[in-house]
Parts: C-alpha cells; structure tokens; sequence
C-alpha cells in the first residue's frame, strides 16, 4: 500500500534527476527525428498542437494537486478517487476539443494538418491520467516517476524511428509514437499503484478537492492567459519564430530538471514538517542548476546546430532561456517548500473562505499579474518590430517573458518571507557560480563543435572540469559524492 512508503528525499531526487538526465538523450533523439525529416515551419506547427491542448487541459492538474496532499497524509481512497475523477473531467475535455478542431486548425492556417491535432486528443486523455497516477506515486514513492520516465522515453524513441524515419509518417508518426509511451507508462504506474486503486472510493473527497481547486483553476488559467504570448509568436510573427523559440526551450528545459532533485521534499513536508531538509534540498538543487545553465550559455550555438543547421541562428534565443529557467527552477523550487508547509487541508477539509485569504492564493494570483506585463507587450513588440524577423521575434518574447518572470519572483520571495524562512546557503552558492563561471569559460573558448558526438563530449567535458573544481573546493560536494557511491554499491550487493 502507498500509505506505508518510507520517502528518501535525497535518494528519490537523485534517481528522477538521473533519469531526467538520461531522458535528455533519448529526447534529444525524438526532437533530431523531427526537425531533421520536417521543416522549420512544421516543427512550429508540431509546438502550436500543444500550446493549443493546454487550454483544454486547464483541469488536469487541479485534482490531482489536492490527491498529492491526501495521499502523502494516509487518506484511504484518495489515489483511486483522483483518477476517476481526473479521467471523467479528461473525456469531458475532449468533448469539447474535438468539435473546435477544424475551426482552431482554419483560423491558424493549418488545415492540411487537421489529423494531427485530432490524434493529439488521445494524448490528452494520457496527460489527465499521468499527472494523477505521478501524484500519487510522488507522495510516498516518488524514485518510482523516474522509472516511468525512462520506460516512455526509450519506447518514445524506438517508435518514433519507426514511424518518422521507416514509414515516413512525420509529424503524424511522432504524434503517435508519443502516445503509444505513454499510455504503456500508464500501464506501469497502474501496476505499482494497483493496491490502493482497490481501495474504496470516496467521493467526498471530491467535493473537497473541487472546492480547494477553485484556487488550482484559478491559478492554471493564469498561467494559461500568460502563455498567450506564445499563440502570438505563432501567428503574429511566424510559425517560424515559434520553432525557434522551441527548439531554443528544448535545450533550456534541461537546466529545469535540477528542479526534480527537490522531487520529493514537497510530499515529505507534507507529511511532516522538515524544514531541516529545505537548506540541503536547495543547495543539491542549485549545486546542478547552476552550470547547466552555464553550460547551455557557454556552447548554445553547437546545442542549437544538432538539431539542424538552421536553428544555430536562435543562439540568442537559447542563451536568454538558460538564464530564465534557472530563474524558473529557484522559483519552483520556493513554491515548493511554500505549497509544501501549509496545512489548510490537513483534516481532509478545505475551507473555502480560509483558502481565498490564504498566501496560497496570493501566490496564484502572480500569472496574472505576469500576464498584464507580457500580453500588451509582447503584441506591440510583434506587431510593430518584428515583422518577417523569425529570430528576432522570438528574442522579443523571451526578453519580456524573462523581465516578467524576475519580477514575479521577487514578489513570491516578499510574500515568503512573512510565512516560510528559507536559510539561502550563500557561501555555497558562491562556490558552485565560480565553478560554473570557469567551466563556461573554458567551453566558450574551445573550438565550438557542429556534430552530435562532438557536442555532447564537450558538454560531458564541461561537466568533468565543474565537477573536479567544485570537489576540490566544497566539502559538502566530497560528502554528497561518497554519499551516492555508497548507495550504488549498497543497491548492487542487494541485487546481487
């Protein structure tokens, strides 16, 4: 039963950041199978199926916040509750999806590719029952997502070569590819959370999580309303803009898996305040974070150029992206730590009024001011400047996308201070940005590689210089070096 996990912080951060790692090959495969068999233009039809979808799945990860929260708390019934629920407002979803198709592919002037974003709703159904089935999974097992990750990725990829390169199928090939990983991923969270989902179902507990999402909902549209910005760069600038800024935010997400090293921290105060585990959690965070993003500033061009010769002109784009997605990690990892320590629904009831005077709220209320920064901006700026400039375009967006993101993360720390101290381990901090400002130095005065192997052996070497520099310098990196060792060799003699 999920119930009576033990959760290992630090050991499930290291395995989900491991498999996100491992995952950055095998996405790297998926995204050189596309753009290298479609056109620029297509890949940025391939980013617009899913900027679309995700104004359809507003719900999807509402329920499943409040089943994260009622399972790492022991609340019998919550993981199979969550899931029907999150599968019946999936097929709702879907209803009204399907209808709008050949009027949202008309009015974008992507008709000729109507199927795809039909196929596209299948994956929908996915998304809904993954984000729940991870929930559940996150609050009391959580290494276990990492493992799902590794089984979609591989499968992913064989599938796509299959139907992209072998069959010639496209960005149809890759659709279902995608969503041929992933319902099998579902298979396997089904298989380890197969004894609570025989539990009774408690539907009251619905009642509540639809009370408490009120606050999700309010918070996931927000988001939604700020994500506009990038249906604009698709249709104002060009489809273009929106491949280069995609292609760009592929390698630039890669910084944001060092957020999943704090995976587990969120359901561990949860369960029980551990407030001693926020300073470490933070500091492991950060210890990776840092020179990845270096890393992805330093070579951004060689990055950009493996994917095809043509996006190695969004350079720009991808060395102002690794800076805001470190900015992004910090600010979720605070969020974190923050959603992580309030106990509003710890008794299993939600008081509505308690919750909309909560700081919770007012922290999901900051899309919306970040959107009132972005919208009106970012329509003047493509509507006045940026017109048949595909890369220029896309450096408007993220520079007033980034500008936006700062500013919304000085007011979450303003608001945390008054509820959560967080100990920011500066002198640590110090060490891990010399580190990072040397092995980027050194990547940027290397001759900058344009083949796969060449590329990622340059990136493997940076990472080697980082991490050499830092274990001289850093006693906690030492400790946290022989700290996994151990564990691999106690993991070894196990299965042995």
């Amino acid at each position: 039963c999920l119930a009576k996990q033990v959760i290992r912080f630090q050991y499930s951060g290291l395995i989900i950041f491991a498999a996100k790692l491992l995952s950055v090959a095998t996405g790297m495969i998926f995204t050189l199978l596309i753009t290298r068999n479609t056109t620029r233009e297509e890949y940025g039809i391939w980013s617009n199926v899913f900027d679309l979808l995700a104004y359809f799945m507003l719900l999807s990860g509402a329920l499943p916040f409040w089943t994260t929260r009622f399972v790492a708390r022991g609340k019998e019934g919550a993981a199979k509750t969550g899931l029907l629920a999150n599968l019946i407002l999936a097929l709702v979803s879907v209803a009204i999806y399907l209808p709008l198709v050949p009027l949202l592919t008309g009015a974008l002037a992507t008709s000729g590719y109507i199927l795809l974003y039909f196929v596209a709703s299948a994956q929908m159904i996915n998304l809904y029952a993954i984000n729940v089935l991870e929930s559940c999974l996150r609050s009391v097992k959580p290494h276990a997502v990492g493992y799902g990750l590794l089984i979609e990725e591989v499968i992913k990829v064989s599938l796509a070569y299959l139907l992209i390169v072998r069959l010639q199928l496209g960005l149809l090939g890759a659709m279902i590819a995608l969503v041929i990983a992933v319902s099998i991923q579902i298979v396997y969270y089904v298989k380890l959370t197969w004894a609570d989902l025989g539990q009774r179902i408690q539907w009251n507990y619905v009642r509540e999580w639809l009370k408490g999402s009120i606050a999700n909902i309010y918070y996931v549209i927000g988001n939604q309303i700020a994500a506009f910005i990038f249906i604009w760069l698709f249709s104002l600038g060009s489809p273009e803009a929106r491949g280069n800024y995609q292609a760009a935010a592929t390698i630039a997400n890669i910084v944001a898996y060092s957020s999943f090293l704090a995976f587990a921290l969120y359901p561990k105060l949860l369960a029980k305040d551990s407030l001693e585990d926020v300073t470490a959690s933070l500091k492991m965070v950060l210890m990776f974070a840092v020179p990845m993003a270096a890393g992805a500033m330093a070579i951004s061009e060689s990055f950009l150029i493996i994917l095809d010769a043509p996006y190695g002109e969004a350079a720009p784009i991808l060395f102002l992206l690794a800076l805001d997605a470190l900015v992004l990690t910090i600010s979720q990892f605070y969020t974190f730590v923050f959603l992580g320590v309030e106990k509003l629904d710890e008794e299993a009831k939600i008081p509505l009024a308690q919750l909309v005077r909560s700081h919770i709220f007012k922290v999901f209320t900051l899309p919306y001011i970040h959107a009132l920064i972005t919208l009106p901006t970012t329509f003047y700026v493509l509507t006045t400047f940026a017109a048949g400039q595909p890369v220029q375009a896309a450096i408007y967006v993220t520079v007033i996308n980034m500008t936006a993101r700062i500013a919304m993360f000085a007011v979450l720390y303003m608001i945390m201070r008054k509820s959560v101290r967080i100990i920011v381990p500066w002198r640590s901090v110090g060490k891990y940005v010399f580190a990072s400002v040397v092995m980027g130095s050194v990547l940027y005065l290397l001759p900058h590689p344009t083949r796969i192997f060449l590329t990622l052996a340059t990136a493997a070497a940076g990472g080697l210089v980082y991490m050499a520099l830092l274990l001289a310098i850093d006693e906690e990196a030492r400790a946290l070096a022989v700290s996994v060792l151990q564990e691999v060799r106690s993991r070894f003699r196990y299965r042995a």
